[in-house]
């Protein structure tokens, strides 16, 4: 076996991980067959996957401080009849480092990705194949990938998640649209449904998050309890399989490992699996993060005659974006009020987005030709809605929209759709997808209603894996239903999307105490602390830094409690202060605070149930 100190160079933005090592490399299998575990450690020795072959049955283990996360986990593609992951045989291993920065729009500005990763030739039933294994100090990736084969089958994912103990989970059962609310639960109590990524357990002491990256010519996965308490893979939306001449790469098999909360929101090895983007797309001027009025959630269908009084309030806002959402098509010049309300929004600095169904963007010379129109419009990004069921070619489709949409300098917000893998950092313009129960499942008009647990989930599960188009913040009394204004307030800070798209009235933002702190919030960060007291399920609070402004805010779940929160991580210096807390017994009123603070404050907080708080500190 090759030292784990061999270092190859960066990639290409074209090509796929660990390509570079020669297709023809499996029949290694049977000139140097491996009868040992295969061991990768992470850069900081402690994380340990341990690759091995039982009664020729291929799996993995996973370790971290030298205690169990995984135990046998089962890897393993089931084509034309032959179970590739049975009857094993492993060959000569190839191993390099990994040592990477990009851009990233979420939690922290700049990912930071270092890991060792591990090659290995494999065999099973004469057919050759190899099996890819990432680990990094925040946790273990592991896939297989076969030749290109005429005619191959593909029919079941074999994927295994065999996570130790009976651990308390958070977990989400399996919506095509994953927009199902999370739920805490144990492993056994998981039952015989099927469960949608990401997904989160307390094993032991560690916070581990389970998903996949990089989900591209293949089909998404689910899991299920098997009948040894493992999570087992279920390619839900292709049932029969497909068939495919081309090379199958399965997605990274993914374990995120943390030690604390801060650690688990800000983890980037979901994008660390994924390729670099193009150097035109890295360095583009044109994919900028920004934060956007919406009309649906306030007033349902755009009406073609306010568009500019949108405009007006959005630009007031000084926001970036204003959405002109699903309803637009109706208008009798419809493309021709795009291109004024565009006009007007320069003249404001409001640059627009419009709503399309993915069928319009299906067929790749409509796709194109809608595109070309919405850019002779004005038109900067593009929400594109209720996509089918991800299975292999859908999972393509997502891949060639977010490429035309580059070629044509358009963003993407993809709505309706299946969880993140990763393709944000391939393709930047895709700044934020749903793919989550947002704030459309808080409305009186639609009689829905969020359970208290889920706002307090979400940023441990969910935003793991990448941004959610949540469309947080509604100050209209009637659409509380059992929220605060404090809590509507900070699902905007905590819920990271970079094309941030709010979901109440502009009106009512303008008019509220606090638009000086809703129009400061960015959408995204350079820095993210999860603070003490936070537990999923019960209560999430953060300090968020971007620039010289940091943002503290919390979301409650069900239960009071109180928190005591140390301002140490300011630093030396005095600070403006701006702090919003909920009016005692009135959920659409603030007790706000202005004055300062300096790093030897607290901010004590009594929080009543879907209690809320935010705080706005600044130079």
């Amino acid at each position: 076996m090759r030292g784990a100190n061999v270092v190859i160079s960066k990639f290409t933005a074209t090509t796929p991980l660990l390509f570079a090592i020669g297709m023809c490399a499996p029949a290694l299998a049977t000139q140097h067959p491996v009868n040992n575990a295969i061991v990768v450690v992470s850069p900081d020795a402690k994380v340990r996957a341990e690759l091995s072959v039982a009664d020729g049955v291929l799996s993995y283990r996973v370790t971290a401080d030298g205690k169990p996360v995984l135990g046998a986990s089962k890897l393993g593609i089931q084509t034309d009849d032959v179970e590739l992951g049975q009857d094993v045989t492993l060959g000569a291993v190839r191993t390099r480092k990994i040592n990477e920065q990009y851009r990233f729009f979420g939690a922290h500005a700049t990912a930071i990705s270092r890991a060792n990763e591990a090659v290995i030739p494999a065999q099973s039933h004469g057919e050759s194949y190899f099996v890819d294994m990432h680990v990094a100090n925040d946790g273990v990736g592991v896939r297989l990938r076969l030749p290109a084969k005429l005619g191959r089958k593909v029919q079941a994912d074999r994927s295994t998640w065999a996570l130790e103990g009976d651990p308390a989970m958070w977990v989400d059962k399996l919506d095509f649209g994953y927009e199902s609310p999370y739920h805490s639960a144990t492993l056994k109590q998981l039952g015989t449904g099927m469960f949608g990524f990401p997904l989160t357990a307390r094993v032991g002491e560690l916070y581990v998050t389970l998903t996949e990256a990089m989900v591209k010519d293949y089909g998404d996965l689910a899991v299920k309890l098997d009948a040894d308490s493992a999570l087992e893979g279920q390619l839900y939306a292709d049932p029969k399989g497909w068939t495919t001449d081309d090379p199958v790469t399965q997605p990274w098999r993914v374990t995120i490992i943390a030690r604390n909360l801060t650690d688990l929101v800000n983890t980037t090895l979901v994008q660390d699996l994924n390729p670099p983007a193009d150097p035109q797309l890295i360095h583009a001027d044109w994919i900028k993060p920004g934060r956007s009025a919406w009309q649906w959630l306030a007033i349902g269908d755009p009406r073609e005659e306010e568009q500019k009084q949108w405009v007006d309030w959005t630009s007031q806002l000084g926001f970036e974006y204003y959405l002109i959402d699903e309803g637009w098509a109706k208008w009798s010049d419809s493309w021709g009020a795009i291109a004024s309300a565009s006009a007007y929004g320069k003249t404001e600095n409001v640059k627009i987005w419009i709503w399309v169904h993915s069928r319009e963007v299906r067929d790749p010379q409509a796709r194109k030709e809608f595109f070309r129109k919405a850019v002779e419009a004005g038109v900067v990004g593009v929400k594109i809605d209720f996509p089918p069921a991800c299975d292999r070619e859908v999972s393509n489709w997502y891949y060639d929209v977010a490429k035309d949409a580059a070629v044509a300098h358009l963003l993407v917000d993809f709505h309706g759709a299946n969880k993140p893998s990763g393709m944000d950092r391939t393709w930047p313009n895709v700044l934020t997808r749903e793919g989550v129960r947002g704030h459309e499942y808080q409305i009186t008009r639609y009689r829905r209603l969020l359970q208290p647990d889920h706002d307090v989930i979400l940023p441990f599960t969910r935003y793991i894996a990448g941004p959610a188009d949540y469309t947080p913040t509604v100050f209209t009394p009637k659409e509380l239903q059992g929220n605060t204004w404090g809590h509507e307030l900070a699902q905007a800070v905590i819920f990271t999307s970079p094309f941030l798209c709010f979901g109440g009235h502009p009106q009512e933002y303008l008019a509220n105490p606090a638009r000086d702190v809703l129009t400061a919030i960015p959408p995204v960060w350079d820095e993210t602390r999860v603070l003490n007291g936070s537990e999923p399920g019960k209560m999430v609070a953060e300090a968020r830094r971007s620039g010289d402004q940091w943002f503290i805010a919390a979301l409650n779940g069900a239960d009071a409690t109180s928190l005591d929160i140390p301002l140490d991580f300011l630093g030396s210096g005095k600070w403006k202060s701006s702090q919003l807390r909920d009016a005692k017994g009135k959920p659409d009123a603030w007790d706000r605070e202005d004055g300062a603070v300096t790093g030897a404050d607290h901010i004590k907080l009594d929080l009543s149930p879907r209690d809320g708080f935010v705080g706005w500190i600044r130079r």
